[in-house]
């Protein structure tokens, strides 16, 4: 791609007049995206310039729409990012066998150790583990990963989707976690160009793209309906892809919204076998 077409793509991507639903719409008429900014009469070159090469001198790619690197399972979202940003091993966004693993925040000490068994058994099954490298369950399932990569070069690795830019990681204290994964030969992502601040309003949005990539949906606690755990199931649900759930203590309020997707007819996890015996 030349650097104008470039300067361009992240023009239309950043550009928050019209919806990504349109600019897709836009992109299908078009197929030209100098047109398009032509046509909007896109103009922040300059401050476009200046993002694409911070990126460049941090190796952060960037992957647009039409990229042959472009995972092809976002294209099912109806309003999927023009374009996404990258850390580590962006080949595997398109590869298969991806399983996203998401839970509470406030995860009890059982919440905690399941969460590194199963990213280490996925990882151990050569499976790519999807996660928001969030504190609790997120940030140990990647843990579980990290563990089997260190003992196994050809095992599944970890997929971070974080909901601010790749400037700076968030939460600040899974940095560590997150340059660990990118030296696994994982990989982070974003649809937020660097400079984004981590706000709240980006991390349902972010939940998305996790139900996304993955192929099913793993829950492990979740303390009530409205959580982001109980959003990311929300969008798995609308793209058709199963859910499947540890169950929890009756006691403990971390299991209030998991044990209530059990009841409502999510597959109930009761040995990590479960997880992949009917696809894997």
């Amino acid at each position: 791609m030349i650097y104008k077409e470039l300067v361009n793509w992240l023009m239309l991507a950043e550009y928050k007049k019209i919806t990504n639903k349109k600019k897709i719409e836009l992109l299908h008429n078009y197929e030209n995206i100098n047109e398009i900014c032509s046509i909007l009469n896109l103009n922040q070159e300059e401050k476009i310039d200046k993002y694409i090469k911070y990126m460049q001198e941090k190796n952060i790619q960037v992957i647009t729409y039409y990229d042959k690197d472009y995972p092809k399972q976002l294209k099912n979202l109806y309003d999927a990012p023009i374009a996404i940003y990258a850390i580590g091993n962006c080949k595997i966004l398109n590869r298969k066998n991806k399983i996203a693993v998401i839970g509470a925040r406030k995860a009890s000490n059982y919440g905690i150790n399941i969460a590194r068994q199963i990213g280490s058994f996925l990882s151990k099954n050569n499976i790519h583990t999807i996660s928001g490298l969030a504190l609790g369950i997120d940030v140990n399932s990647h843990l579980g990963v990290l563990k089997e990569n260190s003992v196994n070069s050809t095992s599944g690795r970890a997929i971070a989707v974080i909901g601010n830019g790749l400037d700076n990681i968030y939460p600040y204290q899974n940095r560590e976690i997150a340059k660990k994964i990118i030296n696994n030969d994982g990989c982070i992502i974003s649809e937020y160009i660097v400079g984004t601040k981590p706000l709240k309003n980006n991390f349902p949005a972010r939940n998305r793209i996790i139900s996304a990539l993955a192929d099913k949906l793993v829950v492990v606690e979740a303390e009530n309906e409205k959580s982001g755990t109980m959003i990311t199931v929300d969008f798995s649900l609308e793209l058709g892809k199963e859910i499947y759930v540890v169950p929890g203590n009756i006691n403990n309020k971390m299991s209030v919204g998991t044990n209530r997707l059990i009841k409502d007819g999510a597959k109930i996890i009761t040995e990590f076998n479960d997880i992949i015996d009917e696809d894997y």
